[in-house]
């Protein structure tokens, strides 16, 4: 899967979470919490939500590191390359 294609996924679980987001107007480079106003709850959901749509284990320690969507499809690409 490429950058672009694990962007779309990000930001369709992300607006799954919250409907009232406008993908166009998230910043790759923003932090996506304060983007787009979500509480941890939300953040667990939408952390959640990566795992169960891109088969992507997000273990509790990574959670700090992902910070803007950048992190999160950089994460995602990553991963998905180590699973083979």
């Amino acid at each position: 899967m490429h950058s672009n294609e694990i962007r779309d996924q990000v930001l369709s679980v992300l607006t799954t979470i919250a409907p009232e987001v406008e993908p166009d107007d998230i910043r790759d480079d923003g932090l996506l919490r304060d983007q787009v106003d979500l509480d941890s709850m939300d953040w667990l959901n939408f952390l959640i939500g990566i795992h169960k749509r891109l088969n992507i284990d997000i273990p509790e320690s990574d959670y700090a590191g992902l910070r803007t969507l950048t992190d999160v499809v950089r994460y995602v690409d990553q991963h998905s390359a180590q699973r083979g």
